[in-house]
């Protein structure tokens, strides 16, 4: 999975790598930074959504694109897309051009919009990486494990770095019946809850 990536998609990893890191640098707000998460956290990502039963493999927040250039390399095994949800067009149209890049076009399948307004009606889920709006995560974490597949598997991203906001949350996660969860201390934090 990780021993072949094309050389094209390399490319974009680092270009994406690059843009979060000075875009940090210049202190640029979240919601208009384009929010990437650490390579290792992606290899993470990638090896998690490979190992996931089957059902659908979604990210809910595109940003750049460089989590779902990760999670194609799980898609790419699986036979099947990666649907990546965004809200923001910006966002999107650097994530399209990200893609069309790295030449993985027919791995993924961009739903612009909120995700709230397609989770009622979505297909059975495998794998799902949440990593938008941190006041969204506990509506759409119930949401979603209404379709999540048995032994499904969610990861949820920024877990220590914003920890005075998403503690409230994770002690949810962490007392549910319904799931296994556990923080992984990569990254910036990720927890990861197995559906029961």
């Amino acid at each position: 999975m990780f021993h072949d990536i094309p050389d094209t998609m390399l490319a974009c990893m680092r270009t994406l790598e690059s843009a979060d890191a000075e875009e940090r640098r210049l202190k640029v707000p979240a919601p208009q930074r384009l929010c990437a998460v650490p390579p290792e956290t992606g290899r993470f990502l990638a090896i998690l959504a490979a190992a996931a039963p089957p059902g659908a493999l979604i990210e809910i927040g595109t940003s750049g694109g460089y989590s779902t250039l990760w999670l194609t390399r799980a898609a790419l095994l699986r036979k099947q897309q990666v649907q990546s949800f965004e809200i923001s067009p910006a966002k999107l149209a650097i994530a399209r051009d990200t893609f069309a890049r790295a030449g993985v076009n027919d791995l993924v399948r961009i739903t612009e919009g909120d995700v709230r307004e397609f989770l009622a009606d979505h297909e059975p889920v495998g794998f799902c990486f949440m990593d938008h709006d941190k006041t969204q995560y506990l509506e759409c974490y119930e949401r979603l494990l209404s379709i999540l597949v048995k032994g499904g598997i969610l990861a949820m991203d920024n877990i220590l770095s914003h920890k005075e906001v998403l503690a409230p949350f994770v002690n949810h996660v962490m007392a549910d019946p319904r799931v296994d969860a556990e923080v992984i201390p990569i990254g910036k934090g990720v927890l990861v809850a197995r559906r029961n």
